[in-house]
């Protein structure tokens, strides 16, 4: 496969890609514009206009503001609030930390020791989606888990400056 056009990336965001296709575009040349067809693809399913500056996760964006301001923003328009934040502290969270909500997602004896160990999820406030888990000690910190330096990936690799509203 040598050029993807932006009908390829949609099948591969949606997990359509063949897997001969997908073989292709991980071992080969990547085109220099793939992360712009990338995000023009994930712009166009979101329902607001803010600009994506680079996703986080399937239904998560750091995004610039039309004030400028740089935010967290999930797919349903939900805004976490500044980038270098834990957007966790601001999720819907559900923490499994007995036998009996470990077995709403679990088969009898394979999950994890309530005592030992709880899965966090986390939700977005507006639609429910979920976002992110964790499996963690009971007690530990929420785990920040991506703070990205977009002057870095911007200037740095795609050697141009973050864009604008």
């Amino acid at each position: 496969m040598s050029k993807q056009d932006k009908a390829t990336i949609a099948e591969l965001v949606d997990g359509k890609l063949p897997w001969s296709d997908l073989k292709g575009l991980m071992s080969g040349f990547k085109d220099p514009d793939r992360f712009d067809k990338y995000v023009e693809v994930l712009q166009e399913r979101v329902p607001w206009t803010d600009r994506i500056l680079l996703p986080v996760g399937p239904h998560l964006y750091i995004v610039r503001k039309a004030d400028g301001s740089i935010v967290t923003k999930s797919t349903s328009g939900f805004e976490f609030g500044d980038y270098r934040e834990n957007w966790k502290l601001a999720a819907v969270v559900f923490v499994r930390d007995s036998d009996e909500k470990y077995r709403e997602v679990y088969a009898s004896l394979t999950h994890a020791d309530p005592e030992w160990m709880e899965l966090r999820e986390y939700y977005d406030p507006i639609d429910g989606t979920l976002l992110d888990a964790e499996a963690v000690p009971p007690g530990y910190p929420i785990v920040h888990n991506f703070q990205p330096d977009l002057e870095a990936f911007y200037e740095g690799w795609l050697k141009r400056p973050i864009p604008t509203a």
